[in-house]
C-alpha cells in the first residue's frame, strides 16, 4: 500500500448502505479525535444536542444539534448533505455556516473518515429533540450570504496531501493535526476577519500561537515558546494526560484532553508528536533563543527561594506568592510532580503574551480527568481576593525569577483579562 494510502486511505464506498459495526466504530474514534462533544455539548445535555454558546469577535455564534433528530437535528441529512457541511461549509439547502465550524481544516478529510463520521452519527448517536439557538450576529456579520466571498478569499478547499519525503507516522500527525484536530483554529494567528493565516505546516505562522477569548494559545512549533522543550514522546503523554513536570493543560485544552486526545490510540499521539517536533520554529535573528530540553531551573540556591525562606521579602510580588502561591508550587518553584506544575522554565509563564497566566491567576484552572490521571486536579481563582495591581506584582515576580525571564506585567494588562473573564 502507498505511503498516501496508508496516510489517509479513500478507497472505500463514500456511502454505504448498511453501514457495518466496525465502520460506525470508527467514526465513533474519528469524533472524538475531532472533538465534536465540546462544540456541540452543554455541559449537563445530552452529547451532541447542540446549542453552546462560543465568543468570537463577530459576536455570539451557538452549536446546532448535530444527533440524527429528524426535526431537530441531522436526522435527514444525506451522505452529500453532510460532507457538504463538514468539508465546504455550506448546509442543506444552501445555507452558509460560520467557520466557527472549521470546515477549513476539516476539507482535508478523506472520503473514507466522512464516511466513517456520517455512519457514526447517523447510526451510533442518540437522536435528540432539542430547538437550536438562533444565532443572531449584529450586521453586517447576519448575513451569511457575505460567508460566499469570504470563502472565495481565505479558504482553500483542498483535500490533504501527503508528504512522500516523510514517514507514514508523520504523514498521519500531519493528517490529524490539519483536518480532524484543526489545532489552527486555535493556535495559529487570524486575520482581522477571522480568518486562519495559514492552513498546514508550509508556512512558520501555522501553530505559531494565538490569543482568543481571554487565553493564549500556545505555539506549537519547535521553538522556546512552543514545543522544543518536549520530544514526540512527551508530546504524546501531554496529550493522553494532560500532564507534565513543567506544564499542565488549562482552559480549552484541559477540555480537548479530557473529551479528545486521551482516547486516541498511541500511534496517533506519537505521529502528532513526531509532526509537531518536526516544524521549525522562529528563524535564528529573530530575537529567539534555541529550543533546549526542558530544564526547571528552581532550586534552593535561587534568588526568589532564599527571599521567600528567609522572609525578608524585597518585592510586594513576594508578599502576594508567599501568602497565595507558596503552599503548592512550593518556595523553590518546583511544584510538585504533576500535581502543581513547576514555574521554573514554564513555557506558559514566559511566553511573550501574558493573558493566559493572568487569566488562571484571576479565575483558576482544572486539569482534565483521564483514565490514567483521573484525579481533575486544580488551581483556585484568586481573582476575588487580589487586586489587579496584586496580579501584576505577582505574576511579573514569578515571570522574573527561577531562570525566567519574561517583561514584567501591568494592572492595566490584567485589568483587561479580568473584564473579559467576569462578562
Amino acid at each position: 500500500m502507498s505511503l498516501a494510502a496508508v496516510a489517509v486511505a479513500q478507497t472505500v464506498n463514500p456511502t454505504p448502505s448498511t453501514p457495518q459495526p466496525q465502520q460506525i466504530q470508527r467514526g465513533e474514534y474519528l469524533a472524538r479525535a475531532g472533538d465534536c462533544m465540546a462544540c456541540h455539548t452543554v455541559k449537563g445535555k445530552a452529547p451532541f444536542s447542540g446549542g453552546l454558546p462560543m465568543n468570537t469577535p463577530f459576536g455570539t455564534i451557538y452549536s446546532t444539534n448535530i444527533t440524527p433528530d429528524k426535526q431537530t437535528g441531522i436526522g435527514d441529512y444525506s451522505y452529500d448533505d453532510f460532507a457538504s457541511a463538514l468539508r465546504k461549509g455550506k448546509g442543506r439547502n444552501g445555507v452558509r455556516l460560520y467557520p466557527a465550524m472549521p470546515y477549513t481544516s476539516f476539507a482535508k478529510l478523506s472520503d473514507e473518515d466522512v464516511s466513517a463520521l456520517y455512519a457514526y452519527f447517523m447510526q451510533g448517536v442518540k437522536p435528540v429533540q432539542q430547538d437550536n439557538p438562533k444565532t443572531a450576529l449584529p450586521f453586517p456579520f447576519n448575513m451569511r450570504i457575505l460567508m460566499a466571498g469570504w470563502n472565495m478569499l481565505f479558504f482553500e478547499n483542498k483535500p490533504f496531501k501527503a508528504d512522500s519525503t516523510q514517514s507514514i507516522s508523520w504523514n498521519r500527525g500531519a493528517y490529524l493535526v490539519q483536518s480532524l484536530g484543526h489545532c489552527g483554529a486555535c493556535h495559529t494567528p487570524h486575520g482581522r476577519f477571522g480568518q486562519e493565516k495559514s492552513l498546514d505546516g508550509g508556512d512558520e505562522g501555522f501553530l505559531s500561537g494565538y490569543t482568543l477569548d481571554n487565553w493564549h494559545a500556545p505555539s506549537l512549533r519547535n521553538d522556546k515558546d512552543g514545543l522544543g522543550r518536549w520530544n514526540k514522546e512527551q508530546i504524546a503523554s501531554y496529550l493522553r494526560t494532560g500532564r507534565a513536570t513543567d506544564g499542565a493543560a488549562f482552559g480549552a485544552m484541559s477540555q480537548v484532553v479530557n473529551d479528545s486526545t486521551q482516547y486516541l490510540s498511541d500511534a496517533d499521539l506519537l505521529a502528532i508528536g513526531e509532526y509537531l517536533s518536526s516544524l521549525p520554529g522562529k528563524k535564528s535573528g529573530d530575537g529567539a533563543a534555541p529550543a533546549t530540553a526542558a530544564s526547571n531551573a528552581a532550586g534552593a540556591d535561587q534568588p526568589a527561594t532564599l527571599e521567600l525562606r528567609s522572609g525578608k521579602l524585597q518585592t510586594a510580588g513576594a508578599l502576594v506568592y508567599l501568602n497565595n502561591c507558596n503552599a503548592c508550587h512550593r518556595s523553590d518553584g518546583t511544584g510538585a510532580m504533576k500535581a502543581f506544575p513547576a514555574l521554573g522554565k514554564n513555557a506558559v509563564v514566559n511566553v511573550a503574551d501574558p493573558t493566559s497566566l493572568i487569566h488562571v491567576v484571576l479565575a483558576g484552572s482544572a486539569m482534565p480527568s483521564t483514565k490514567s490521571d483521573p484525579s481533575a486536579m486544580g488551581m483556585p481563582a484568586f481573582g476575588w481576593r487580589l487586586s489587579d495591581q496584586e496580579v501584576a506584582e505577582v505574576v511579573s515576580f514569578i515571570r522574573g525569577n527561577w531562570g525566567n525571564h519574561a517583561a514584567a506585567v501591568t494592572a492595566e494588562q490584567v485589568a483587561v483579562v479580568r473584564k473579559g473573564v467576569e462578562k
